[in-house]
């Protein structure tokens, strides 16, 4: 039974990553030009997981995929360095090798996209996957709530690359949509870019306080014209995070850059995304929408911790017929 996993590039070999954005002018023409439906992306959204579903082999082959794209990530305030290194061996053997052998997938290159931490912990994880290939993705900018002087957010954005962090995960100051100040916005993220150097620019939104699809939309947009190569959902600590619709207005937006612009943009929702199937649910959705192209980690990430564990179990399943406990698949 072959299940190689789906990849965008014709012949089964990895995708190239695409070239990094470049940054463009604020357009305020552009962003006075945005509407967003909420009852018809609600209605598009409520359609994916009705209509759109994999079974069998193809599902197991989906959800290998899937782990090619988590983020798996450490974000607690009760974080260690012994829980980072445990996490680090678990990315680098995310799968039992008896589940991968039964599925024919043992030769297959699955590991996750990045291992996302905080920065104090950014040389623990680089250490832990040395060798690897495995990146270091670390959250900056005053992380979750993003208020902390700038001259600090950027001296924290430089400490993370320094020490080896190759992914930065910012968070955008909420009152800059809210308020209205897209210029504000984009001169805080033209910086954050510039503070990047080599490292890719994956832009926090924070969905959940930004009142409208109309804000979320015009914050994407900023951003992506800033020099964001990633813009994502949330933190993960506000009390809504990644929804369906969220993701559409922001997707489109992704959809309507690369038209205009001939640039390729990376999504990554996050938060509250911890089982397979809402797992395949988004993938279905970035596939209709964007095209199996996107479906690879230079393009799309889950940022997630307990997705992992149920995607094995799944697996698991798929492979011997049976679910097992939590504890068979341990994450840290």
């Amino acid at each position: 039974m072959s299940l190689r996993a789906i990849d965008s590039a014709p012949n089964g070999t990895p995708a190239p990553a695409p070239e990094r954005n470049p940054g463009f002018d604020l357009d305020l023409g552009w962003l006075r030009a945005i509407r967003m439906n909420r009852s018809a992306l609600e209605r598009r959204g409520a359609t994916i997981g009705k209509r759109r579903t994999v079974k069998k082999q193809w599902q197991a082959a989906w959800l290998l995929k899937a782990i090619t794209l988590i983020d798996l990530t450490a974000l607690n305030g009760d974080d260690t360095k012994g829980r980072i290194e445990r996490l680090c061996a678990k990315a680098r053997h995310p799968v039992r090798d008896d589940i991968l052998a039964k599925l024919g997938a043992q030769n297959l290159p699955i590991r996750p996209g990045a291992v996302c931490v905080y920065h104090g912990f950014v040389p623990v994880a680089v250490a832990a996957l040395k060798g690897s290939g495995i990146p270091v993705a670390a959250v900056s900018t005053g992380f979750p709530a993003g208020l902390s002087p700038l001259k600090t957010k950027i001296a924290e954005i430089e400490a993370s690359v320094k020490a080896g962090a190759q992914e930065i995960d910012v968070v955008i100051e909420r009152h800059f949509v809210l308020n209205g100040d897209w210029r504000g916005l984009y001169r805080q993220m033209k910086a954050f870019r510039a503070a990047c150097g080599p490292a890719h620019l994956k832009t926090i939104l924070a969905v959940g306080e930004l009142a409208t699809l109309n804000n979320v939309a015009r914050a994407s947009l900023v951003c992506m014209l800033a020099g964001a190569d990633f813009i994502k959902t949330s933190t993960g600590k506000e009390k809504t995070n990644a929804t369906l619709p969220v993701s559409l207005a922001m997707i489109r937006m992704i959809r309507w850059f690369e038209d205009e612009t001939g640039v390729k943009i990376g999504y990554k929702p996050a938060g509250g995304i911890s089982s397979a199937k809402t797992a395949l649910e988004y993938m279905a959705l970035v596939k209709e929408e964007l095209g199996t192209e996107w479906l690879n980690p230079h393009l799309f990430r889950f940022g997630a911790s307990s997705l992992l564990t149920d995607i094995e179990r799944q697996l698991e399943h798929n492979a011997f017929g049976r679910y097992a406990a939590d504890y068979r698949q341990p994450l840290v």
